[in-house]
């Protein structure tokens, strides 16, 4: 499995491999924050559409369970995503 899609150009591939062995393990772990960060506000902003009358507890709720899976939030929360509204 490869990290980059089959129609990548190999100099790109270079290029970007290149730049994270020269970065330091604060800097990638910096650049996972950014990336987690980024994939949970995208996450949020598509929950806010499909439940629009969601509060806050609601919508981290949701948020969770898109990690966590419809059992878990299940067995911890006693709460589930496909039938309840908070």
């Amino acid at each position: 499995m490869s990290l980059f899609s089959a129609d990548t150009r190999p100099e790109v591939i270079g290029f970007v491999l290149s730049g994270y062995r020269r970065m330091t393990p604060a800097e990638k772990l910096a650049r996972v924050a950014d990336l987690t960060r980024a994939s949970r506000q995208m996450a949020q902003a598509r929950i806010r559409s499909q439940y629009p009358a969601a509060d806050g507890a609601e919508l981290k709720l949701r948020v969770a369970s898109l990690t966590l899976g419809r059992e878990a939030m299940r067995r911890v929360f006693s709460w589930d995503p496909v039938k309840e509204r908070w």
